[in-house]
């Protein structure tokens, strides 16, 4: 006999020990009509108190259903954990914001409900940022936005070396750029290899850039990404502390003026503005030419399994309030996202065509667990981060490095 969602959801999660959860629903029970009162949602946005333009947003979302919206904010791990331990109890909120590599591992635990399930309209959304939310040809969910990588320059440095950054379109003239800028006095380029997820989410434009996929680490494209980088230390165009930088210390490093480009997001735009240079940000480039494809960051609004049913009649409602083009432009604005619809993109750029880069760059970009590769993502990403770190310090060639990697990523995912 097929075992249920639910079941399946207690059977994986028994084994967690966690923290206590506060209850989500308590209006249990299959009454067959949708049912008022309080609905509950839980986000990874603890920054946003109640005068907040979002959990203003959560209310006014709830008035315009007929209920009262209660809303938790957690951090990001902790909104995970909670999440699993709530379905196993029977107490999962009503709509759920997480992290979108978070979705396969929740759908594969059996604690979402999918979009046909709710009836929410995915129809709109950009296929690339959807696909980050889908498993086995279904969708848990659907993106409050996205972010991604690209390139910041600082343009004093750049026109000091003589590089115009309008024309770097692959890795040969990238890599060209920074001999010159070294040449000229200053420092080339910074990122983050830590070996954490964090790194691995850096690598990833330069990975897939090859032509590489995450199913062969080992292949020519993959060695040739990490050669790539191993290359910029031995050559002095990177520094070696990008082995412990995180996405934060890369970006000290650039606002210190001294390096020609950070990779780093969009959700450094803010601070861009405050570092006392000009700057400007291009894409990524593929090894061949073009704009690389950079993994997605941004959250899923989903849906958690109820055992009364009716109430995904206004979880429906919730969840289109805060997804319907006017909302998503505030609320990605808010959360400096590019939106996951075209209409609302074409929106952001004609009030700041500064993000026309960013956009560029999320139409290219793909999620981490896409290619359906759902709850094996994790098992491929921490041997690759390893797998950088060892080629990056010099304890093996990439060659060596990504083989040895691809055997414990194989191995993880049978």
């Amino acid at each position: 006999m097929p075992i249920s969602r639910k079941a399946t959801a207690s059977l994986l999660i028994a084994t967690c020990l966690l923290a206590g959860c506060s209850s989500a629903n308590d209006d249990a029970g299959d009454s067959g009509a949708a049912p008022t009162g309080d609905y509950t949602v839980w986000d990874p946005y603890p920054q946003f108190d109640d005068s907040s333009d979002w959990v203003k947003l959560l209310s006014q979302c709830g008035t315009d259903a007929g209920v009262t919206v209660k809303r938790t904010g957690y951090d990001t791990t902790d909104l995970t954990n909670k999440a699993l331990l709530a379905a196993q109890q029977g107490n999962s909120p009503d709509v759920l914001i997480v992290d979108n590599p978070v979705v396969s591992t929740l759908a594969d635990a059996g604690v979402l409900t999918t979009t046909d399930e709710v009836k929410v309209d995915t129809a709109a959304v950009s296929p690339n940022l959807l696909a980050a939310g889908q498993i086995g040809g279904k969708t848990y969910g659907i993106p409050i936005g996205a972010n991604t990588l690209a390139l910041y320059y600082n343009k004093e440095v750049l026109d000091k070396a003589g590089v115009d950054p309008a024309a770097i379109k692959d890795w040969a003239g990238l890599t060209a750029a920074l001999d010159k800028v070294k040449a000229s006095g200053k420092k080339g380029i910074t990122f983050s290899a830590i070996g954490t997820e964090e790194g691995s989410f850096q690598f990833l434009p330069w990975f897939w850039g090859s032509g590489a996929n995450l199913t062969q680490l080992d292949s020519a494209q993959g060695v040739a990404a990490l050669t790539l980088w191993t290359d910029w230390l031995k050559n002095g165009l990177a520094p070696n502390s990008v082995l412990n930088n995180t996405q934060t210390t890369s970006w000290q490093e650039f606002a210190t003026g001294d390096f020609a480009f950070s990779e780093n997001g969009t959700w450094q735009l803010a601070n861009a503005k405050k570092t006392g240079f000009e700057y400007g940000i291009i894409p990524i480039p593929s090894q061949a030419g073009g704009v690389a494809p950079a993994p997605t960051g941004g959250e899923f609004v989903t849906a958690p399994i109820q055992d009364d049913t009716a109430r995904y009649a206004v979880t429906e409602k919730l969840v289109n309030c805060l997804t319907n083009a006017d909302n998503a432009f505030t609320t990605d604005t808010t959360l400096s996202y590019i939106a996951a619809t075209e209409a609302v993109q074409t929106k952001q750029v004609a009030e700041n065509p500064e993000l026309t880069v960013w956009v560029d760059a999320v139409k290219a970009a793909k999620g981490r667990t896409s290619d359906d590769l759902g709850t094996k993502y994790p098992k491929i990403s921490q041997p690759l981060w390893t797998g950088f770190q060892a080629a990056l310090s010099g304890s093996a060639n990439p060659q060596d490095a990504l083989t040895t990697a691809q055997t414990t990523a194989a191995a993880a995912t049978k």
